[in-house]
């Protein structure tokens, strides 16, 4: 069984900043890809950055420049730098881990119950 925390949520002005951070735990056999996903009210859920076990990032265009991810594999944790934030980034944040543990041998995703970001303007 593998477990995902998200922290570091919270209201900001425009223009601010907030770290989010990620930690798996459990029975953890490996990890590879981590992301971050968020949904705000009535849209669907959204990649906005991914991290490969090797280090390569991907962002959505819409947070490219603002936004760094990034992971420390000895604490089995991601992280989403957010600068220069604005209204549209409003949404609860989720992270996301494609892992192998448990009783499973194969990989399979596991999800963060959420972390709520608020910009105001």
């Amino acid at each position: 069984q593998v477990q995902l925390v998200e922290s570091g949520g919270g209201l900001v002005q425009a223009g601010g900043s907030l770290r989010l951070s990620c930690a798996a735990s459990g029975s953890i056999f490996s990890i590879n890809a981590m992301g971050w996903y968020r949904q705000a009210p009535g849209k669907q859920r959204e990649l906005v950055a991914a991290i490969t076990g090797g280090g390569s990032t991907n962002y959505a265009d819409s947070v490219k420049g603002r936004f760094t991810i990034s992971r420390d594999n000895a604490k089995n944790t991601v992280y989403l730098q957010m600068n220069a934030l604005n209204p549209e980034d409003t949404a609860v944040y989720y992270c996301n881990a494609d892992a192998v543990g448990g009783t499973f041998r194969l990989p399979r995703p596991y999800w963060g119950q959420g972390t709520q970001v608020t910009v105001s303007s």
